[in-house]
């Protein structure tokens, strides 16, 4: 395994912050409604976590350094386990296990389907992020695993649906993302070994 000091840090890094929201729930110290903090916790953790993921290309590109892309199936794993706490503490906390409110949930706040489909759509690139996927869907394995692209807008939608009274840090998530994906573009990517100095074009991929 290459750079295994640099994959348990990032694997530690990534256990700190739920632990230390549950802790703080338990301890009474998110606010009035705990749960519901952690519901927004865990929803928070999943959009900065795939961002973080996204960047992992873009950073080797400019640093030359392979440690970046070493660590992104395992942030993008870590992004689902997060979507997967976020969506288990709305179940227990907002819904209190009651499966009858769904459908009134649902109706009531729309955005629950887009984060829905945001879910099912991380689903299945975590699904096929081991590498026998990779062999048995070829070329396919890149044309799905670009779909993390529809999640960015998805979870920023469903951000924004729900923060719609104060967007100063969706605001700060949404141009992040946008940056991101604009490094996609191969006009703009092929320019980027240049700032390194580099005499071959590369463009970045997902």
């Amino acid at each position: 395994m290459r750079y295994p000091l640099w994959r348990i840090g990032v694997f530690l890094a990534a256990c700190v912050a739920p632990v230390w929201w549950v802790y703080q729930a338990w301890l009474l110290a998110l606010g009035p409604d705990p749960g519901k903090a952690l519901v927004d916790l865990f929803g928070q953790g999943t959009l900065v976590l795939l961002l973080i993921t996204l960047a992992m290309t873009p950073m080797q590109k400019l640093s030359g350094w392979p440690g970046w892309i070493a660590v992104r199936r395992q942030l993008g794993l870590w992004c689902f386990a997060y979507v997967v706490l976020h969506m288990s503490a709305y179940a227990v906390f907002i819904l209190g296990l009651d499966w009858s409110q769904l459908g009134v949930e649902l109706a009531k706040r729309p955005y629950i389907i887009v984060g829905s489909l945001a879910f099912l759509c991380l689903l299945a690139l975590a699904v096929t992020s081991n590498r026998y996927s990779q062999r048995r869907l070829g070329a396919r394995w890149k044309k799905l695993h670009r779909v993390v692209y529809a999640i960015v807008g998805l979870g920023l939608l469903h951000m924004f649906w729900i923060v719609r009274a104060d967007l100063k840090q969706w605001a700060i998530y949404a141009m992040i993302g946008a940056l991101l994906l604009m490094l996609r573009i191969p006009a703009i990517a092929r320019r980027i070994p240049r700032l390194k100095g580099q005499k071959t074009p590369a463009v970045i991929k997902a």
